[in-house]
């Protein structure tokens, strides 16, 4: 057999992690992926569900056979019966319902963006740290084997300096869709957008200075939206700088796209 060449992942098992119940606070579609996988390829319990509606927590109990239901976010947050809250409301309920949760004494996974500003999630950290509890955000994509594969393969320098990262995704999304809805803090940025501007991050660190501006849509949410990153030692006005845009495809505001393009310094290398 001919080797890649690829180091191995180092990501363990999911089946040797401690079992730890849990409990999901928002039954809605990415709690039924969460649900089904955690079921699937761990020993993790699914202890409670937890909804504003306890018909909807009922539903979603009798689906994937979780043993107690509330009716109420606070119900859930206080049961003793779970160790860790994993948040999947709507974005703009994910900081109210982490505190909550932490109050609670209760570790949390909160799922992405971990709340709608940099305010919030210090306060998220500020609040678990001072419980000495854990808490985290859910960018599932980070903790997949492929992605320690990459990490070895930039930390051991095989691909030389790294001056330019393209990410773009897209997803048609129906008109109706959240993601189109200012109230429950729609838009790509917090959605889509999240992937590659993670990815980015991920591979070039965190930029020192950061500015955006964007262009409404007619639903009230950013229609593109464009970044304007600088990273250390970058020299003001020169290719330090790096757009990001996220925008309806052209003819269909129901397809989000999000496209980034990420320069480091001159010093570094200039783009290709």
């Amino acid at each position: 057999m001919v080797s890649s060449g690829l180091p191995v992942s180092r990501v363990p098992d999911s089946f040797d992690a401690p079992a730890l119940r849990w409990g999901i606070m928002g039954p809605g579609w990415i709690a039924e992926r969460f649900t089904e996988s955690v079921q699937a390829h761990s020993r993790q319990v699914i202890a409670a569900v937890g909804s504003r509606s306890l018909a909807r927590s009922k539903a979603f109990a009798d689906a994937f056979g979780v043993p107690t239901t509330y009716g109420s976010y606070e119900e859930l947050a206080e049961a003793p019966e779970i160790d860790i809250v994993y948040v999947c409301t709507p974005h703009n309920f994910h900081h109210a319902a982490a505190v909550l949760a932490i109050d609670a004494g209760k570790h949390v996974l909160i799922e992405k963006p971990i709340g709608l500003n940099a305010a919030q999630a210090r306060d998220i950290a500020a609040r678990a740290k001072a419980a000495g509890v854990f808490a985290a955000e859910a960018m599932w994509s980070f903790f997949l084997p492929k992605f320690d594969v990459i990490r070895q393969v930039l930390d051991a320098g095989t691909l030389g300096t790294v001056t330019t990262v393209l990410a773009e995704y897209g997803e048609h999304f129906e008109r109706s869709h959240r993601i189109f809805d200012p109230a429950l803090a729609g838009g790509p940025l917090l959605d889509l957008g999240t992937y590659p501007l993670a990815l980015i991050t991920e591979v070039l660190g965190a930029p020192e200075r950061l500015s955006a501006f964007g262009q409404r849509h007619e639903s009230g949410v950013n229609a593109q939206l464009s970044a304007i990153m600088q990273f250390p030692g970058g020299k003001p006005g020169r290719d330090e700088y790096a757009p990001a845009q996220f925008h309806p495809h052209r003819g269909n505001d129901r397809w989000l796209r999000g496209h980034v393009d990420h320069r480091r310094p001159l010093q570094h290398a200039r783009r290709v």
